[in-house]
């Protein structure tokens, strides 16, 4: 299954697989030009609150960027999401689009996570990870090569120190999520409509941020700014 489908507007990244592909769920999931299907659409997430929320609700009168996580105890999550945070609620609001990010722990983990980021835009949970597999995102990673990312500042040593410090120190042990699974990024709406959609190989596999925002009109952010982060 093809992982993303780009928009012409942007240069194709092209990507070398080597070695042997780790063990991995694909399930199907539709593509970009597909309407996105009224069951999927109907399926819940939370808020912060553990409201329900159909999920396509989100989008149902307007364009969005939705990405989703794999989980919150990640740090390249954490510090992609970091990232998402710098952009302007300006940048959106000219361009008419929401940024919605979609994590898969319980609801009681988005306030913390929410603090830990400083992100501040729209943010909602699947803890059954219904949606996440009814979109065909990946369990299990594929061995590739991704590049290397604008939006990743600790080497795999520290951040995997710091999450896993995060794990056992938080008030409930657990991992805020299945560590196995994957994320993407998708552009939907107004209604069903996929415009944009990338499945992540692996936890380096995210799409970099200002080629999505160039997608739907938003102007680039720079991200080279590194305001101090708490680390925990």
């Amino acid at each position: 299954m093809q992982g993303a489908e780009v928009d012409p507007a942007l240069a194709a990244v092209t990507r070398q697989v080597s070695g042997r592909t780790a063990p991995a769920t694909v399930p199907s999931g539709p593509e970009r030009g597909q309407p996105l299907a009224a069951a999927v659409a109907e399926l819940p997430v939370l808020d912060a609150s553990g409201r329900q929320v159909p999920f396509g609700a989100l989008f149902r009168e307007r364009r969005a960027v939705v990405v989703f996580v794999r989980h919150f105890l990640c740090y390249i999550c954490k510090e992609y999401v970091e990232d998402l945070a710098k952009i302007p609620k300006s940048f959106l609001q000219e361009a008419d689009v929401a940024l919605i990010v979609i994590g898969q722990s319980s609801y009681h983990h988005i306030e913390p996570f929410c603090k830990l980021t400083g992100y501040s835009h729209e943010i909602y949970v699947d803890p059954e990870r219904e949606i996440y597999k009814k979109l065909g995102m990946k369990r299990g990673e594929e061995i590739a090569s991704s590049g290397n990312s604008p939006h990743i500042k600790s080497n795999i040593l520290s951040g995997s120190i710091r999450s896993l410090w995060r794990a056992v120190t938080g008030p409930l042990f657990d991992f805020q999520g299945d560590p196995a699974q994957q994320g993407g990024t998708l552009i939907l709406g107004p209604g069903n409509n996929i415009h944009f959609i990338h499945r992540d190989k692996n936890r380096l596999d995210h799409k970099p941020i200002n080629s999505v925002l160039q997608l739907v009109g938003v102007r680039h952010v720079d991200f080279t700014s590194r305001p101090s982060v708490i680390h925990v």
